[in-house]
């Protein structure tokens, strides 16, 4: 089974930058297409990016232009570039495949907190 660590969260004031990290163990890592997503409170969790194994990207709306995802299929990690972070992108970032179903277990997440 797959597990996922993921790392690189924190406290930042807004327009600030952070990089989160997500290691995945096995190597069938580096088949699937994987993603980003968050949960913040009270609000459902929701795909904010999304990296097919070669390298294709895809962005949710509110992200685009500021996110940037990527991996290293040599490490099983993917990253999360965040810059110009707002407020609303307050939330516990986590990283799994994007389909199909099922998912991988979910790791803890990191938090992400931004001050306005």
């Amino acid at each position: 089974q797959v597990q996922l660590v993921e790392s690189g969260g924190g406290l930042v004031q807004a327009g600030g930058s952070l990089k989160l990290s997500c290691v995945a163990s096995g190597s069938i890592f580096r088949l699937n297409t994987m993603g980003w997503y968050r949960q913040a409170p009270g609000k459902q969790r929701e795909l904010v990016a999304g990296i097919t194994s070669y390298g294709t990207t895809n962005y949710a709306d509110p992200v685009k232009g500021r996110f940037t995802i990527s991996r290293d299929n040599a490490k099983n990690t993917v990253y999360l570039q965040m810059n110009s972070l707002k407020p609303e992108d307050t939330a516990v970032y986590s990283c799994n495949k994007v389909g199909p179903l099922p998912l991988y277990d979910w790791g803890q997440g990191t938090q992400v907190t931004v001050s306005s």
